[in-house]
């Protein structure tokens, strides 16, 4: 069992920092220090902070080698990536073919350069070449229905342009979410 002693400052500044850091990992960091300043069983620090025990002692040992300080000091800068190094590549050719799927964006990267990577991890990597979703919408069509029709009219002839005429001598405002149709122009 590893034995670090605790201030009450040291204490009180980690029961802060615990929910008030702004990075999430030195936050795990803090709580596990904390955690320990109130003599709870390592075991049992790794089940509630849900790390293993090799992580535990690591910052146990960061804490002692360089205290508080250290443990705000997020040194992680994750794996890396295999796609680095097509990435001009795989940008330049998105943005003139862009895929209509992560799906088909998948295929055209395990086509291209050979690695295969999951949806999730395809989806980020459009994401970080700035590729963004666009929804796409529909129109409804015309209707058969002769009921339909005939409320689409009354609507049209007792609603509609009464309000558009309103508009048109400055007594109403109308904001519009569509591009007018041709047909709306004529009204």
């Amino acid at each position: 069992m590893i034995k670090i002693i605790f201030s009450e400052k040291e204490i009180d500044e980690l029961e802060y920092e615990r929910y008030h850091y702004p990075d999430p990992k030195v936050q795990r960091k803090m709580e596990v220090l904390y955690l320990k300043s109130q003599n709870i069983e390592h075991q049992f620090i790794c089940s509630l902070c849900r790390i293993s025990s090799v992580t535990l002692v690591e910052y146990f040992r960061q804490y002692i080698e360089g205290g508080i300080e250290r443990l705000k000091l997020n040194l992680y800068r994750g794996k890396k990536n295999d796609l680095t190094e097509h990435k001009d590549s795989l940008e330049k050719y998105f943005n003139e073919n862009p895929p209509r799927s992560t799906k088909e964006a998948k295929n055209i990267i395990e086509e291209r350069t050979g690695i295969k990577r999951g949806m999730t991890q395809v989806r980020e990597f459009l994401k970080r070449i700035g590729l963004k979703y666009r929804k796409v919408g529909t129109i409804p069509g015309k209707t058969v229905d002769d009921k339909k029709i005939a409320e689409q009219e009354s609507f049209k002839k007792d609603e509609l342009i009464p309000k558009l005429n309103e508009a048109k001598n400055g007594k109403r405002d109308i904001f519009l979410w569509m591009p007018l149709t041709s047909s709306m122009k004529d009204i």
